[in-house]
């Protein structure tokens, strides 16, 4: 597979806008102000797990920074490593791995759960990704060595996420006064994928969105970004830069209302691209979530219902539509 130049590597569209700015005509800029420092975050460490700060940062915040989480700083560089060179593979290679389970996709971070693009109402999103469905990874079969090394990366990577993400999760319950019984057939380890992500950078265009404001659909996502930065979250009625910081982990976690799922975005820098590796996880989705604020529902019709919305309206209305006092 040929390595290509950083422009020639974008999808052409990415290539055009690059090359003449004032045709962007997507509504995803930048008109609010944001903060130009990094806020402090809660921190949560795994080793010396704080049942009272995870309840804490999840009730206040719906996101936190979290340390001592076991994964070896060399697997970290090495996965970095590899996702900047299969991103720097021309075009037509990238789209070559729509093969069973990967899938590339650009301009958008939804998807159906096929793998395919939905783009629908949504505003262009700066980006491009690789979506890889943890359990399926086995699957994937190629010649190119530097491609089975990353698959093995990936997988270790996959299971060093499955380990914190059940830790946190149980953590959760016990905070929630959840069941035991209910903790273990909500938080579905096979439902686990990774989400590869790079944002080209932007000169000529001015506080350019890589991903537009949003929120998760997921029990649990853990986030780990490059030094470059880029992310901000929703709070407080303004936009706060979350900065990087080597060898930590950014976790959201939702449950019925009680933890917040924080809205965030990803802006575009102008000198470098950003990449970022995403683990998101989710309950059975035949389980039927019950509740006392809520329609019972299973997560199949909520992802249903998410993707109906996006594709009509744009974005997500998420719980909300199951609302009790939902109008039907």
């Amino acid at each position: 597979m040929l390595e290509m130049s950083n422009l020639e590597s974008y999808p052409p569209l990415f290539r055009h806008l690059s090359a003449s700015p004032d045709e962007l005509t997507t509504n995803n800029s930048m008109e609010d102000s944001s903060s130009s420092s990094s806020v402090p975050i809660p921190v949560v460490d795994l080793q010396c797990l704080s049942l009272e700060k995870l309840g804490e940062a999840c009730k206040e915040w719906g996101v936190f920074r979290l340390v001592n989480h076991g994964i070896p700083p060399s697997l970290l560089s090495k996965l970095e490593e590899h996702v900047r060179m299969l991103f720097s593979l021309s075009f037509e290679s990238k789209q070559a791995l729509q093969t069973n389970p990967l899938s590339y996709f650009w301009g958008t971070p939804v998807l159906t759960p096929s793998g395919a693009a939905l783009r629908g109402a949504l505003n262009m999103n700066w980006l491009e990704g690789i979506n890889v469905p943890l359990t399926q990874l086995p699957l994937f079969q190629t010649e190119d060595p530097r491609l089975e090394d990353f698959r093995h990366f990936l997988e270790e990577y996959g299971r060093h996420l499955s380990r914190i993400a059940t830790t946190l999760f149980e953590a959760m319950v016990k905070n929630l006064n959840l069941c035991p019984k209910q903790s273990e057939c909500s938080l579905d380890e096979s439902t686990g994928f990774i989400r590869l992500y790079r944002y080209p950078s932007r000169s000529s265009v001015n506080k350019s969105l890589g991903m537009m404001e949003h929120t998760d659909s997921s029990l649990l996502s853990i986030v780990n970004q490059d030094q470059v930065g880029g992310l901000e979250i929703f709070k407080d009625n303004q936009w706060l830069l979350v900065n990087p910081i080597s060898d930590t982990l950014l976790v959201h976690a939702i449950s019925d209302d009680q933890y917040m799922s924080v809205k965030h975005r990803v802006r575009v820098n102008k000198q470098e691209e950003r990449v970022s590796v995403c683990y998101f996880v989710f309950p059975e989705k035949g389980n039927v979530v019950h509740s006392s604020k809520y329609k019972p529902f299973t997560y199949t019709e909520f992802q249903q219902q998410v993707l109906n919305d996006t594709k009509t309206l744009g974005y997500k209305v998420g719980l909300q539509r199951f609302k009790l006092d939902a109008p039907v």
